[in-house]
C-alpha cells in the first residue's frame, strides 16, 4: 500500500529559519523538496567526499577481516565516549590510516609479485655470483643464456660455443654459452635480474612480513574503531542531509522570506501542523496533483513486504500507481515453487533458511524468512508434481507409495488435452495473472480520472474470462446449462460495446471504435505471446528433474562394477557434484524467469509505471550497532 501524503509549503523569515530547521529535523517526518535545482556549496561536496571515503574505507576493513586471520583481540573504543567533533577527527584520522595502509598493501604486493618473477626467472640457474660473470665478460667472453626445449638442443653447441647445461625443467633446457660475440643459434634468449637469487628470496621474505604488518594493522583499525567510523558516517550522513535542505528553499520577498516545499505522510499532519501552529510558522498543505513528484512510501503487510525487494529491484512505484506487491508476491513464490520443480531441493533451501533465520541479525531476517516460505512452496509444487531429488515417484514401485501414486500431476497418470497438465496449468496461472494485471490497471484508471475510464479494461476482463468459461469449461467434459450458455454470450455482448466505444470517455465514441479495433488486434496477438511465456514455469521445472534423474543415473550406472564396499564413494561424490550444479541452475532460474514474468507480463498488463522517488523524511540519524 502506497502511504497518503500532503504537500505542505512553509514560508519563515531569515530570523526563524535556523530554529525552524531545528525543529522540522526533530519531528524527523518532512520529506524536503530541492527547490534550487543543480544548487550546490562547498560544505554539501565536502561532506559527500568524506561519506565515500568512510564508505570505502569500511569495504577495505570488510575485506580485510574476510580475507586474513590474527589470532588477537582487539579493545573497542565506544563512539558514545566521544563527542561529535572529536568522532569525526578520530574517523578521519582512522580513514587516513586505512588508506595509507591500503596504499603501501597495494605497492607491496607488486614488489612481491615482480620478486616472485625475479626468483621464477633465476630458479633454473641456481645460485650463482654475478661478479664472477662480469669479469669473464671483461676478458672477453660474453655469457649468454639460453632456454630451449629438450629436443632443440644441439651438442654441436657444446664444441662451438662452450654451451653448458645448468638444468633441466619440463622438458625445456636452459643453458649458458662463453664465446667472443652472442651465439647465433635457435633458442631462446634470457635476460637474468641483477642479483643472485638468494637476494631475491630474501627480499621476498621481509616483502611477506611487511604485507602481514599491513593486514595486522587494518585488523587492528577494524577492531578498535569501526563503530567510531561507521557512527562518524552517520553523522556524515547527517551533515549531508541538513546542507541539502539549505539548499531547499527559494528566497522571496528581497530575501526577506524563505519559501520551502515538502511532503509528509497524511497521517502525521496534525502532528506537524501542531508544531507549526506553537512556533507561529506560516504553512499551507495541499492535496497533491496528478502533475506533483509525490515520493513514495510503502508499507505492506508481513507477508508482502518480504517481497518489496524483488519490486524495488524494478523500480518503486509512482505516486499515482497502485502498489503491485500484494498481487504479485503470491505469484512469484507459486513460480518460484515450480521452477525449482522437487521437493529434495525444496527440502534444502528450507532447512538452510531455518538456519539463516536462526544466525542472522534482525535487519536480515527477513530474507531468510523469504527463503522459508519459497522453499516451502517448492517442497509442496515437487510433491504435487511427484519430484525428489531427481527421482520421479510415478515410476517407482515404493509400497508406501501406492495409494497415493495416482495424485501426482504428472503426465504418466493423466492428460490435460493431450498435453502434460503441468504445461496447461501453467497456462491458466499465466491467464489468471494477466487477467488480474487488467483489473488492477482498470482500477489504476478509475482511481486517476474516474471509474469510466476503468470500464474499457474491467470489460476485456470480463469478455476474456467469460470467453474462457464459455469454450473452456465443455472441452474438460462440464456440460453448461443451456441458460448459463447464454448469460455467457450476453456478457461477451455487453464487454464489446465497453471495448469498442467506451475505452475512453474523453473521445467521440466513432474515435473509441477504431481505438477498440486497434486494442482487439493488440490483444489477440499480445495476449497470446503473454500466455505463452508462462509455459517457461513447466519447462523449468522439467528440465530441472530431468537433469536430477541423469546424475541419479550416472551414479548408479559409472559404479555400477565396483563392489558395495567401494562403490558408495564415486556414487556420493558424483550425486553431490551433479546436484549440487543442477540445484546452483535451478536457483537461477527460479529467480530470473519469475522476475521476466512478473516484470514484464503482469507489469504490463497492470500499466505499473514505476519511476518514485523514495520518502526520506529529514531527521537526525543515531547510529545503532
Amino acid at each position: 500500500m502506497i502511504t497518503q501524503m500532503k504537500k505542505i509549503t512553509f514560508l519563515v523569515t531569515n530570523k526563524e529559519y535556523d530554529q525552524f530547521i531545528d525543529g522540522i529535523r526533530k519531528l524527523g517526518v518532512v520529506h524536503v523538496d530541492q527547490l534550487q535545482s543543480g544548487a550546490t556549496s562547498e560544505e554539501f561536496e565536502a561532506s559527500k567526499a568524506l561519506s565515500e571515503r568512510f564508505k570505502n574505507a569500511l569495504k577495505e576493513l570488510d575485506y580485510a577481516v574476510d580475507s586474513y586471520k590474527v589470532d588477537r583481540t582487539f579493545t573497542a573504543i565506544s563512539p558514545a565516549s566521544l563527542n561529535h567533533a572529536k568522532l569525526c577527527a578520530e574517523a578521519q584520522s582512522q580513514v587516513e590510516q586505512v588508506e595509507s595502509l591500503v596504499s603501501r598493501e597495494q605497492d607491496v604486493k607488486r614488489q612481491i609479485e615482480a620478486t616472485e618473477k625475479n626468483i621464477k626467472a633465476l630458479e633454473p640457474w641456481g645460485e650463482f655470483d654475478f661478479a664472477q660473470v662480469r669479469e669473464l665478460e671483461q676478458h672477453g667472453y660474453k655469457v649468454s643464456f639460453f632456454a630451449c626445449p629438450n629436443k632443440m638442443f644441439q651438442a654441436d653447441w657444446v664444441d662451438q660455443y662452450f654451451a653448458t647445461v645448468i638444468s633441466e625443467v619440463e622438458k625445456k633446457i636452459y643453458f649458458v654459452t662463453f664465446s667472443p660475440e652472442h651465439p647465433d643459434i635457435t633458442a631462446e634468449t634470457l635476460e637474468l635480474p641483477a642479483k643472485p637469487l638468494s637476494s631475491y628470496e630474501e627480499e621476498l621474505e621481509q616483502l611477506k612480513t611487511q604485507l602481514d604488518d599491513i593486514h595486522v594493522n587494518l585488523l587492528s583499525i577494524n577492531g578498535m574503531y569501526r563503530d567510531v567510523i561507521q557512527a562518524a558516517q552517520v553523522e556524515v550522513g547527517n551533515d549531508i542531509s541538513l546542507s541539502r535542505v539549505h539548499l531547499s528553499y527559494e528566497a522571496v520577498a528581497d530575501n526577506a522570506l524563505r519559501l520551502m516545499q515538502g511532503w509528509i505522510p497524511a497521517e502525521r499532519e496534525e502532528e506537524v501542523t501542531a508544531y507549526l501552529d506553537q512556533n507561529h510558522i506560516f504553512y499551507e498543505v495541499e492535496q497533491p496533483v496528478l502533475e506533483d513528484d509525490v515520493p513514495v512510501e510503502i508499507k505492506n503487510g508481513k507477508f508482502s513486504s518480504l517481497f518489496e525487494p524483488i519490486l524495488k529491484m524494478y523500480s518503486l512505484p509512482n505516486y499515482h500507481d497502485l502498489d503491485v506487491t500484494p498481487f504479485f508476491a503470491p505469484f512469484f513464490m507459486l513460480f518460484f515453487g515450480l521452477c525449482m520443480g522437487d521437493a529434495g531441493y525444496g527440502l534444502i533451501i528450507l532447512a538452510v533458511s531455518i538456519l539463516l533465520f536462526n544466525k542472522l541479525p534482525q535487519e536480515q531476517k527477513p530474507y531468510a524468512k523469504l527463503g522459508i516460505f519459497l522453499g516451502a512452496m517448492t517442497i509442496i509444487c515437487g510433491t504435487l508434481t511427484g519430484s525428489f531429488f531427481g527421482i520421479d515417484l510415478t515410476q517407482q514401485e515404493w509400497a508406501f507409495l501406492a495409494p497415493v501414486k495416482k495424485y501426482f500431476i504428472n503426465e504418466h497418470n493423466f492428460t490435460l488435452f493431450g498435453y502434460s497438465p503441468m504445461m496447461v496449468i501453467s497456462v491458466i496461472i499465466g491467464l489468471i495473472q494477466v487477467l488480474l494485471g487488467m483489473v488492477l490497471a482498470g482500477m489504476k484508471a478509475a482511481k486517476l480520472y474516474g471509474w469510466k475510464f476503468g470500464i474499457g479494461k474491467f470489460s476485456w476482463v470480463t469478455a476474456l474470462l467469460s470467453a474462457t468459461l464459455l469454450f473452456g469449461l465443455p472441452a474438460c467434459g462440464v456440460e453448461l446449462p443451456t441458460f448459463v450458455t447464454y448469460i455467457f454470450y450476453a456478457l461477451i455482448g455487453v464487454s464489446a460495446i465497453g471495448i469498442f466505444f467506451l475505452n475512453n470517455p474523453a473521445k467521440n465514441p466513432l474515435l473509441n471504435f477504431g481505438t477498440g479495433v486497434w486494442d482487439t488486434y493488440g490483444m489477440a496477438t499480445g495476449l497470446l505471446g503473454d500466455l505463452l511465456s508462462y509455459i517457461r514455469l513447466f519447462a523449468l521445472g522439467l528440465t530441472g528433474g530431468v537433469l536430477g534423474s541423469v546424475f541419479n543415473s550416472l551414479a548408479i550406472d559409472m559404479t555400477d562394477s565396483l563392489p558395495w564396499t567401494l562403490r558408495w564413494l564415486p556414487m556420493l561424490i558424483i550425486l553431490l557434484l551433479g546436484h549440487g550444479i543442477n540445484f546452483a541452475l535451478c536457483m537461477i532460474s527460479s529467480f530470473v524467469h519469475p522476475m521476466r514474468l512478473t516484470f514484464v507480463e503482469f507489469f504490463k498488463n497492470a500499466n505499473f509505471e514505476g519511476g518514485g522517488k523514495a520518502y526520506e523524511p529529514f531527521e537526525v540519524k543515531t547510529y545503532k550497532k
